[in-house]
């Protein structure tokens, strides 16, 4: 049974309660102080080179010069900090990074100070060759355990005593050697195009990383941190977190902290002796923990976990990192300044919210393509949306009105080319086809089957209805389906209908295999797509239509 572990502020009670009176060192106190060292991690989860600011309803948060303010602040207060990440520190990113082939994302993690990272799935979304160059352009190394022929795969200009990726590497902290093990999500290649990983083959992701820590630890690692892109994914019945994440730690022996990942969640649990953390994505917050380290047995103690929201209001942005991106700025403003529209609220993205019921953005990307190409229905995956309208992306016009600082924040605001590339940042082309009813139902069993837990694969639609009973099994959720009109989508292979996809999701991505063969017909940029549905509309109100209904619980 996993136990949430004790915040730091009860953890220095408890510490003091222990202390003796103010004043009476002895000399066993004075040893312990030699043999005894406190480190700290920094860790953020699921990053996607989110280089600007995110508005949230709490504010705006996050972003990388922010980020860095913080980190300096917490490595002045304690030097003997480490910055980790656990896998999709790029790939899925924003314009600011995207078009420039996430050059500047891994150009800020260095500049954030990152000593290690691991991989998963977004980090192979632009092939294995971009993998190398960016392995290339990090000041730190890359670790993944249970990837099978990742350097045969994989090409960077490591050392030949190198590895692009390693299975593990030892960092030292203050006077601890500290063995840092990566692990890949195991699910990574049905989240890719077919053949996106080469030969590469995702095997047990605890079995690996027991392995590799043998391996750290005979060459004298002391403390040994896992970067899992990992994530969890719901609840037990007594409110405890379930999911991957926590079936990798319960299988671990000898671990002192499991970094997750994946599944834009906050955990902190203790596992398996283990301090198991996940924070919420694009660094809408990070993790603040703290180790103290017996120095001898090698032993650690005392672990505290402090989850941090970086608001951007609250801390002047490190202006090394300001002038690091201001070139790409520039850069990128002559293609994506324009305004374009108008909306008079902001359709959110976030907390997974396109990953559990009907939003308005995803309503909007659906019907994007249905419009354009004048097919009967349509949909995308949640997961495949990556932002919110307005994004993150900061024009250089400051006389538009936007939800962030900098700008005038009272709505309307402004939309500019930038947030369709932002919402949709994959360059994912539409894919206009036919199916049956058969296949319509199969799809929609496929998007609900994992809910009440947050899926990246579930749909969002345009042109039909859907009513789905979550406490039924799952592959036996779908009550209804019925297009606008109230015709009935009917559950056969002699229905047939005009839809319109990804073609990520046509080629059978994220599960979707039921749409295997097809006989789809490639059309322009799913971004280009929605760019031109936001200007079409010129004034935009987020709202749903009740296309998705629940029966049972949420």
């Amino acid at each position: 049974m996993s136990k949430r572990f004790l915040g730091v502020g009860v953890v220095a009670a408890l510490a003091l309660g222990l202390g003796g009176c103010e004043g009476e060192g002895t000399v066993a106190d004075e040893q312990d102080v030699v043999e005894k060292q406190t480190i700290q991690i920094l860790a953020v989860s699921d990053w996607h080179g989110q280089l600007d600011p995110v508005t949230t309803p709490q504010g705006n948060v996050g972003g990388a010069a922010v980020l860095s303010a913080y980190f300096k602040k917490e490595k002045d207060a304690h030097p003997n900090s480490v910055v980790l990440m656990a896998g999709d520190s790029f790939g899925a990113t924003p314009p600011l990074s995207s078009f420039f082939d996430d050059e500047p994302a891994v150009l800020a993690m260095n500049a954030l100070g990152v000593r290690a990272d691991t991989l998963g799935n977004h980090n192979f979304d632009s092939g294995l060759e971009h993998l190398g160059q960016m392995i290339d352009l990090a000041s730190f190394p890359f670790v993944s355990a249970n990837l099978k022929n990742v350097n045969d795969n994989v090409e960077c200009t490591a050392s030949a005593e190198d590895l692009c990726v390693a299975p593990y590497t030892i960092i030292k902290i203050g006077s601890v050697k500290v063995g840092v093990i990566g692990v890949t999500n195991q699910d990574a290649a049905n989240l890719l195009r077919p053949g996106a990983l080469g030969t590469i083959k995702v095997t047990a992701p605890a079995y690996a990383a027991n392995n590799a820590r043998k391996a750290a630890k005979a060459e004298g690692a002391k403390v040994f941190i896992a970067l899992a892109h990992l994530g969890a994914t719901g609840t037990d019945a007594a409110g405890e977190p379930t999911g991957p994440l926590m079936d990798f730690a319960r299988k671990l022996s000898g671990f002192d902290v499991v970094l997750g990942d994946h599944t834009n969640v906050s955990v902190n649990e203790v596992v398996n002796g283990a301090l198991v953390v996940e924070n919420k994505s694009q660094g809408l917050s990070f993790a603040k923990i703290k180790l103290t380290v017996d120095l001898k047995k090698g032993k650690t103690s005392e672990p505290s976990v402090e989850f941090v929201t970086p608001l951007s209001d609250q801390i002047v942005p490190d202006p090394a990192i300001v002038s690091l991106l201001e070139p790409y700025r520039a850069d990128l403003a002559v293609q994506f300044d324009g305004a374009v529209a108008k909306t008079t609220d902001v359709f959110f993205r976030g907390n997974n919210v396109e990953r559990l019921r009907e939003v308005p953005i995803g309503n909007l990307v659906a019907d994007s393509m249905r419009v354009k190409y004048g097919v009967q229905i349509a949909f995308t995956n949640g997961g495949g949306i990556r932002s919110s309208l307005p994004s993150s992306y900061v024009p250089q016009d400051k006389s538009l009105h936007r939800p962030v600082a900098g700008f005038d924040q009272s709505p309307p605001y402004d939309l500019v080319v930038g947030d369709a590339y932002s919402v949709l940042p994959f360059g994912n082309s539409v894919v206009t086809r036919t199916v049956t009813g058969a296949q319509v139902w199969g799809l929609m069993e496929h998007s609900v089957s994992m809910l009440p837990a947050a899926a990246g694969f579930f749909a969002q639609i345009s042109g039909f209805k859907v009513v789905f009973d979550t406490r039924l099994p799952a592959g036996q959720r779908v009550v209804s389906i019925e297009l606008d009109d109230g015709t009935p989508i009917t559950n056969d292979a002699a229905m047939k209908l005009t839809m319109a996809t990804s073609d990520f999701l046509d080629t059978g991505g994220d599960g979707y295999a039921m749409l295997v063969p097809t006989d789809g017909v490639s059309r322009d940029k799913m971004a280009d797509v929605l760019l031109e549905h936001i200007q079409t509309l010129q004034n935009l109100t987020p709202v749903t239509a009740g296309r998705l209904t629940y029966l049972g619980a949420m």
